[in-house]
């Protein structure tokens, strides 16, 4: 049985997930980037991250990096960029994609409070052609030296804050994002969650 300070923990954090903003991860299959990004998001707020894998394979995360974030991130998979956007445009939702190339805009010049996902790839191929023709944005984070990208945990981490911090500008972060209906299911699976994971460790 969860505590009370369990549970009042459980209810603030859900009452600061921000359920329109996603994180899509296209191909990655690094075991250490898929569970830095999952922790980095669970840390942002993040509710939802969509998977993109042709094969539909799980997404590889190891516990010991993620602190087993991903228990609180709700992944939802697809064979491909197109059926991916396309369910997202349909819940109304913009498409940002991560890319180094040219026509692209500051991270920092996007608007993080509309309903918005943010693609990602794998290191080194980058994302698809097809999810770039499909983005309604193309994004970047300048670059001063050398190298030719960050890696990608540390990529998700530097977006996810600059949308944290417009979002905590605009008082987004104080509204309630979830209906009562979304908060009402999820305090149930937490618990449920926080019980079995109390009980592991006894």
């Amino acid at each position: 049985m969860p505590t009370k300070e369990r549970i009042e923990k459980v209810k603030r954090v859900l009452s600061l997930r921000q359920p329109d903003l996603r994180v899509v991860l296209e191909e990655v299959t690094n075991t250490h980037n898929a569970s830095a990004v999952v922790r980095t998001c669970d840390a942002a707020g993040i509710l939802w991250v969509d998977i993109i894998s042709q094969n539909k394979e799980p997404l590889p995360v190891n516990e010991a990096i993620s602190t087993r974030a991903e228990k609180w991130i709700q992944l939802n998979y697809y064979s491909s960029a197109s059926e991916c956007f396309a369910s997202l445009r349909k819940k109304g939702y913009k498409i940002a994609a991560t890319h180094l190339g040219k026509e692209t805009l500051s991270y920092t010049e996007l608007d993080y409070a509309q309903p918005l996902a943010i693609v990602f790839g794998n290191e080194s191929e980058g994302i698809s052609e097809e999810a770039l023709s499909l983005a309604d944005y193309r994004i970047k984070i300048p670059l001063l030296g050398m190298v030719q990208s960050l890696n990608l945990s540390v990529s998700v981490g530097v977006i996810l804050y600059e949308a944290l911090r417009q979002k905590e500008e605009k008082g987004i972060y104080q509204k309630k994002n979830l209906s009562p209906e979304e908060l009402e299911k999820y305090l149930e699976e937490w618990l449920d969650l926080s019980s079995k994971a109390s009980s592991e460790t006894d």
